[in-house]
C-alpha cells in the first residue's frame, strides 16, 4: 500500500488550482481512510463510471444530464450502487447545481460530495496529476541534482568530496540547480525518472566554509530549475595511484545505476588536485548527448586506428 487518501487531503492539495466546496457527506472519523495501491493511481479518478467504480467519481454536465434523464427507480438503484462502494469523494464539476438526490445519498452513506466550477475534464486532469505524484514510487538519493546543458545530471560521491562546491561552480557558469543534498526522484513512466527538491530545501545549497546559501537571491530565478528528468549520473571518487593507473584510458569508466527499476548511465570522474571538475562535467554531459544520438568517440577512434593499420599508406 502507498498510503491513505481522504476528501480533506484532496481539497487541501488541489486548492491552488480547483476551488472545491464540501456540500454534504462528512467522512466518519472512526472509518479507516482509503488505502491506495501504488499501481492504482492511474484509474483512481474519472467521469462517473459504474464498471470501474473510480474511488473519485466526477460528474459533469453530460453525466448529470444522464442521471436526471433516468427513470426514478432505476436512478435510485444506480445511485445506491455508486455510493455503496464508499468512494473517497464525488465531485460535481462545471458549476452544476447539486441535485438533492445526490446530497441525500451522500449524507446517508457518509460519502463526501464536493462541488466546483471547474470544467469536468480539467478536474480529472489536475486531480490525476496530483494522484500520480502522490502514489508513484519515490526515492531520495544523496547528491546534487543539476540541469547541465539542458540535461538532468545527478552528481554523487562520498560526503565532503566537493559535490556542492562543484554545483556552485556550475551555477556560476550558467547551469541550474534543482536540488542539493537530497533530491527526490519519482518514476513517472517507463524509463522516466523525474527529480525535484524537497520543499524545505528548495533554493538553498550548503557549501562547507560558507554555510547555507540562497541561490535564488544570489544568482536570480534563472539559476534554479523546479524539476528535470534524470538522464546522467556523474560520480566523483578519490582513487589510489594503483586504481588511477588501472583506469581504461580509451573508454573511461561508464556503467549503469538502477534507480526505481530504471537504468541510468553513470560516468566516473576521478578526483585529483588541479582538475577542472566543472569543465569535466560539461564534457561528460556533451559526450553523453553525442553517445545518445549514436556518435561514440571511442568507437570512431578505434575505427580510425583500424583503418590506419589496414592502410598504412593513408
Amino acid at each position: 500500500m502507498s498510503g491513505p487518501l481522504s476528501a480533506e487531503s484532496i481539497i487541501v492539495n488541489l486548492s491552488k488550482q480547483i476551488e472545491l466546496e464540501w456540500i454534504a457527506g462528512r467522512e466518519v472519523p472512526k472509518l479507516p481512510l482509503h488505502q491506495v495501491k501504488a499501481s492504482q493511481h492511474a484509474t483512481l479518478i474519472g467521469h462517473l463510471n459504474l464498471v470501474h467504480k473510480n474511488l473519485i467519481q466526477v460528474i459533469g454536465k453530460t453525466e448529470c444530464k444522464y442521471l436526471l434523464g433516468l427513470e426514478v427507480n432505476f436512478r435510485d438503484d444506480m445511485l445506491r450502487e455508486i455510493f455503496s462502494v464508499q468512494p473517497v469523494a464525488i465531485i460535481m464539476a462545471d458549476g452544476i447545481p447539486v441535485p438533492d438526490m445526490l446530497i441525500d445519498h451522500a449524507n446517508v452513506y457518509h460519502t463526501p460530495l464536493l462541488s466546483c466550477k471547474t470544467e469536468s475534464n480539467k478536474v480529472v486532469e489536475i486531480a490525476r496529476f496530483y494522484l500520480h505524484n502522490k502514489f508513484s514510487k519515490k526515492e531520495v538519493i544523496h547528491g546534487v541534482f543539476m540541469e547541465v546543458l539542458g540535461t538532468g545530471v545527478l552528481i554523487t560521491g562520498q560526503s565532503s568530496i566537493g559535490k556542492s562546491e562543484l554545483a556552485l561552480a556550475l551555477i556560476s557558469r550558467g547551469h541550474r540547480l534543482i536540488a542539493d543534498d537530497a533530491p527526490e526522484f519519482t518514476r513517472i513512466g517507463p524509463g522516466i525518472l523525474d527529480g525535484k527538491s524537497p520543499g524545505a530545501l528548495k533554493d538553498f545549497i550548503e557549501v562547507r566554509g560558507l554555510g547555507v546559501l540562497n541561490i535564488r537571491e544570489m544568482y536570480g530565478d534563472n539559476a534554479l530549475k523546479r524539476n528535470k528528468y534524470l538522464r546522467l549520473i556523474v560520480h566523483l571518487q578519490r582513487l589510489s595511484e594503483k586504481e588511477y593507473a588501472q583506469l581504461d584510458r580509451l573508454c573511461g569508466v561508464r556503467d549503469l545505476r538502477t534507480i526505481l527499476g530504471i537504468e541510468i548511465p553513470q560516468v566516473l570522474i576521478p578526483i585529483e588536485p588541479g582538475r577542472n571538475l566543472e569543465v569535466l562535467v560539461e564534457a561528460a554531459v556533451r559526450n553523453h548527448i553525442l553517445r545518445f544520438t549514436g556518435n561514440d568517440a571511442t568507437e570512431q577512434f578505434i575505427n580510425l586506428q583500424q583503418q590506419a593499420i589496414n592502410n598504412p599508406s593513408l
